[in-house]
């Protein structure tokens, strides 16, 4: 089933793998102690892009993603596999290494949100809308940040996931 949540532009992009065309891929990491997101680009030079209109910081307005070498492995497959992604942000900068350790003595959850840009177009991210997780466990040194996200946490969420109330469903009551 096509992701619906992908531009046409990067649809393309993926299908026809253009040598002019680079894809950026983007982390922006949300945490109540952070001064700011923090927002790094896979890439070895910053990137200056667009966020969505409807963005948890900063919404519509370009913002400075750094460029750092980091990794997203997808999560296993296996009947006791978690729906985890793990990532690694290699040669984090010390302010970086600081704000992680600080979040991670909270009881606050750090949000990261996944955005694709094309080099042909940083007005807006190329997947509306983005992939938000939340972080599950964090370790970070002078090296390198590790993370891991659940995408969303299914397994504690109730069921049936609607409420029905007398108010929204009048015919309930007698």
């Amino acid at each position: 089933m096509p992701d619906v949540s992908l531009s046409q532009a990067i649809k393309e992009a993926y299908a026809s793998a253009p040598n002019d065309v680079v894809d950026y891929h983007t982390l922006e990491f949300r945490h109540p102690s952070f001064a700011s997101p923090i927002r790094v680009v896979r890439d070895y030079v910053n990137l200056t892009a667009t966020l969505e209109a409807d963005a948890p910081a900063n919404p519509g307005e370009a913002v400075v993603f750094t460029g750092y070498a980091f990794e997203l492995d997808l999560p296993e497959v296996g009947p006791d596999a978690r729906p985890e992604i793990t990532i690694r942000i290699d040669n984090v900068s010390l302010e970086i290494e600081d704000a992680m350790n600080r979040a991670i003595q909270t009881t606050d959850v750090v949000e990261v949100t996944y955005r694709p840009y094309l080099s042909g177009d940083t007005s807006a991210p190329a997947m509306n809308p983005p992939l938000t997780m939340t972080l599950t466990s964090v370790s970070a040194d002078q090296f390198t940040v590790t993370a891991k996200a659940m995408v969303g946490d299914y397994t504690n969420r109730r069921f049936p996931f609607e409420e029905y109330t007398a108010t929204r469903f009048p015919g309930l009551v007698r």
